[in-house]
């Protein structure tokens, strides 16, 4: 199956309906070609409305943390944005519940194998990271993003982007001065080596 009949298919899941308050709509990105997987929680109520991943202020941090910009970003050549759950799973009362344990098992591994050309998947959050890294995860978010470097070069766990999280950052200063230019680094070299191709 082509990446966009496997994309329009997933587009087109119903699996958890009855489980959503806003009903069905999964969000993704993906392409063949893509360089960089970026692997998030699920989207939230703006991008729900929007269908475009990421296009919210988390998004916003997330591409300055990296030096994209949106036209790069949004470009599957470059960039694939896989959620761990597709659709937005509605609020909570510390915000948006966790993402539905379905969409991962169901879809992640058929579109890794469409995505030949992967050099680094992002893991954003707690989700991503204890599904991908399993025991080779931390006991916390925090040591897992602070051990980034023993997940390279296939992984680089990151916390959310969220606004919500600038307390974690303000708290934990090592992540600006030391993982974020590591980050930058890292996407630029490969964004730069796929255009010279």
């Amino acid at each position: 199956m082509l990446m966009q009949d496997l994309h329009d298919q997933i587009k087109a899941c119903t699996v958890c309906t009855a489980h959503l308050p806003l009903g069905p709509n999964p969000v993704i990105s993906v392409g063949s070609k893509s360089k960089i997987l970026i692997i998030g929680q699920a989207p939230g109520r703006i991008v729900h409305h929007t269908g475009l991943p990421w296009n919210d202020k988390s998004g916003d941090n997330l591409r300055r943390w990296m030096g994209v910009d949106r036209e790069t970003f949004y470009n599957t050549e470059y960039f694939s944005l896989m959620p761990m759950g597709f659709c937005y799973p509605g609020t909570g009362k510390s915000g948006d519940l966790p993402p539905r344990k379905e969409c991962a098992p169901l879809h992640h591994q058929i579109l890794l194998n469409r995505m030949e050309q992967l050099e680094l998947v992002l893991l954003v959050g707690q989700y991503a990271q204890r599904y991908y890294l399993q025991d080779k995860a931390k006991k916390t978010l925090t040591h897992t993003v602070q051990s980034f470097e023993q997940y390279l070069p296939r992984y680089f766990p990151l916390p959310h982007p969220s606004p919500r999280n600038n307390i974690w950052q303000a708290k934990n200063p090592w992540f600006a001065d030391q993982v974020l230019p590591q980050l930058f680094a890292r996407v630029q070299s490969i964004l730069s080596l796929s255009e010279s191709r």
